[in-house]
């Protein structure tokens, strides 16, 4: 996690040790941030005009000057999260594939929905020549998130879909990983550099103040960002005093319910309770995907599961959070449920007077029945809630009072159609992503993902992983009876580069 000075230099902090070095960044001046804006503004419709070739080009690019700083990127990101050098080489080559998934989106061209109503007789009467089309929103503020300094981060999927898209990207580097944000920025500034591309069609600023700036600026048209629902709500705050509100795309809490049936309890408990484990304590349990609350029988069959579940976090070893905030919100949650006389409190050794920011594992049993808001509410780290439930009205009536998610997951037997039928069409109103007998910790970057959910996991109707992730970036357009030399090429009769379109109602291939 950075720091700030008060000459405005900013340090990162290794959560292993405590320990801060400076950055050669320094808190960014509303000056520069109004700079910034008015850079990407004149840089929009020049990087628009470039077409989806030349943007393929750029991203492509991008990714190849991400996989070259390979090393320095890894090395880098260790020592500001503390996590382990397989985790991040796995997701910076997520992080530069996505890249060339959306370069793989512009050149197949679908997404811009083209569609064209030529002139004639209708019910209405005589029809105008319609001519429809997405269209870049404009320069988009993208806030990294803490927990993925690469995929959702300066380089990941918000950038890559606005960039995609037609839209110039100004990042708030996220206090995490300051020094992560500067070595990928300036590998995606040399893309740029090298391909020819606008100037101002990157940007990026450091500090809170400088973040929420940007944010009121009136260059910015639309802003992503992943993080903590507090957060999240002081951006719509600002957001809600501007002259001209503008969209926010936030993905902000999840608590992924997790649903054992009594039959996959008696199958596989022990691989269901090897695999939550995993789940609850990968990247110390900082993933918004992480099952904060799993709902388990309470019978002979759901206690041999809580046993082996238990076991296996109480045996874990501490966790290095990413920064101080983190270390202070589980702690501050773990003893507020620990307290609640309802509930019972499994827990990992404590740690000791090691440096740095590390947490106990940690399983909260409760009965079903006694759920609360503080029992449900996320806790992001390595903790999860175990709710035992005595039959199907009081697990109904739990899931029912369940905020929005981004997963929910089921376990169950091939036998029991009817209850898992019945726990999807429960689940579905919760949630983006339903996922089976597995766990919903990965994400897969691909053209059928979602990665989104009813309030408060987002505020969006729209995926942030993806490639429809390119859709919250653009904004529908008709031209009417315009001369083919105002229109985009996808909209001539007779397109130099030939996409899927719609014509007279009737979609047509290439």
């Amino acid at each position: 996690m950075s720091t700030d000075t008060a000459e405005g230099t900013v340090f990162s902090v290794d959560p292993r040790t405590g320990a801060e070095t400076p950055t050669t960044a320094s808190t960014t001046s509303y000056d520069e941030v109004d700079r910034l804006g008015a850079l990407a503004a004149t840089a929009a419709p020049e990087y628009e005009v470039l077409g989806r070739a030349r943007r393929a080009e750029f991203l492509r690019a991008i990714a190849d000057k991400l996989d070259a700083a390979r090393a320095l990127i890894v090395e880098t990101a260790t020592a500001e999260t503390g996590l382990p050098e397989a985790r991040l080489n796995g997701e910076l080559t997520r992080t530069s594939y996505q890249m060339r998934l959306f370069a793989d989106v512009l050149d197949d061209g679908a997404y811009l929905e083209a569609t064209i109503d030529l002139p004639g007789d209708t019910p209405m009467g005589p029809g105008p020549d319609l001519r429809r089309l997405l269209v870049p929103i404009g320069p988009v503020a993208v806030f990294g998130a803490s927990n993925f300094p690469l995929a959702f981060s300066v380089p990941g999927g918000d950038t890559a879909s606005a960039l995609a898209a037609g839209s110039p990207v100004i990042v708030k580097a996220h206090g995490s990983h300051p020094a992560t944000s500067i070595v990928c920025f300036e590998a995606m500034a040399e893309a740029a550099r090298d391909t020819n591309m606008p100037h101002g069609v990157l940007g990026i600023v450091f500090g809170q103040s400088a973040g929420g700036h940007l944010v009121a600026n009136p260059n910015i048209k639309a802003v992503g960002f992943t993080g903590s629902l507090g957060g999240g709500k002081a951006l719509m705050d600002i957001i809600s005093k501007r002259d001209e509100p503008i969209p926010f795309y936030g993905e902000l809490a999840s608590l992924n319910p997790l649903v054992v049936t009594a039959g996959a309890g008696a199958a596989r408990a022990g691989e269901i309770a090897s695999g939550l484990a995993t789940s609850i304590t990968a990247s110390a349990g900082q993933l918004c995907t992480k099952p904060g609350l799993v709902f388990v029988p309470a019978s002979p069959v759901g206690d041999a599961l809580v046993e082996a579940l238990v076991d296996a976090i109480e045996t874990a070893a501490p966790a290095v959070v990413l920064n101080e905030r983190i270390f202070d919100s589980y702690n501050t949650i773990a003893a507020r449920l620990a307290e609640n006389p309802a509930v019972t409190t499994h827990s990992a050794a404590r740690p000791g007077n090691e440096p740095g920011f590390r947490v106990a594992p940690t399983v909260i049993t409760v009965d079903a029945k006694d759920l609360s808001h503080t029992t449900t509410q996320e806790c992001f780290g390595p903790l999860t809630v175990v709710a035992r439930y005595s039959d199907d009205a009081e697990l109904r009536t739990a899931l029912n009072a369940l905020p929005g998610s981004l997963t929910a997951t089921i376990h169950s037997e091939p036998d029991e159609v009817a209850t898992t039928l019945a726990l999807t069409t429960m689940l579905r109103d919760k949630a983006g992503r339903l996922t089976y007998n597995s766990y919903p910790t990965g994400v897969l970057v691909s053209w059928a993902q979602n990665h989104s959910g009813p309030w408060p996991a987002t505020n969006t109707l729209h995926t942030s992983v993806g490639t429809t992730a390119i859709r919250r970036f653009l904004r529908p357009l008709t031209w009417q009876n315009a001369p083919e030399s105002v229109l985009p090429p996808e909209l001539w009769d007779v397109s130099p580069t030939p996409i899927p379109r719609r014509v007279d109602g009737v979609l047509q291939a290439v």
